[in-house]
């Protein structure tokens, strides 16, 4: 990521398709939907379509990633408006769910996603501030500012 004047970033990152088989895309079970990301200074991300698209179950495909840059923003943002509220997390831990709908002509889209942060405090007069802490981090979340469709929060909050 480089940092360029008035808060632009940019991100860079290289995507290969692994799953040439021989013939390439001679016909469409002819090739896997094997694809490696990778950017500078990360360990590599497998990747693959999901199942249903033939994709290898065992690898990340695009809509876990799209839930998971979802889930993981929300986290972050969460975090730092945690330190700017006095509230003392003690645990995080978010069952994240989405649902992408196909539209019938080789296309299709998510609908929503649903977050399900399951936090912790450190004491019972934070609960409030705590629970209240999401939408300020929903707000805060970069990603969830970038997509069209509804990113929703149904979070839990526990003293520990």
């Amino acid at each position: 990521m480089a940092q360029h004047p008035l808060g632009e970033h940019r991100y860079a990152l290289t995507t290969t398709w692994t799953g040439n088989l021989g013939t390439g895309t001679s016909g469409y079970r002819d090739y896997t939907r094997d694809v490696v990301v990778r950017a500078a200074g990360k360990p590599d991300l497998l990747a693959s379509s999901d199942k249903p698209f033939r994709g290898d179950p065992t690898r990340w495909n695009p809509e876990d990633m799209l839930v998971a840059a979802l889930s993981e923003c929300h986290l972050l943002s969460y975090l730092h408006v945690c330190v700017t509220r006095g509230v003392v997390l003690t645990s995080y831990r978010d069952e994240a769910t989405g649902v992408m709908r196909e539209d019938g002509r080789s296309g299709g889209s998510f609908t929503e996603v649903v977050l399900h942060p399951q936090v912790t405090v450190a004491d019972a007069s934070m609960v409030e501030a705590a629970r209240e802490a999401h939408h300020q981090a929903h707000e805060w979340c970069f990603i969830a500012n970038s997509v069209n469709f509804p990113v929703r929060f149904e979070p839990t909050v526990t003293v520990g």
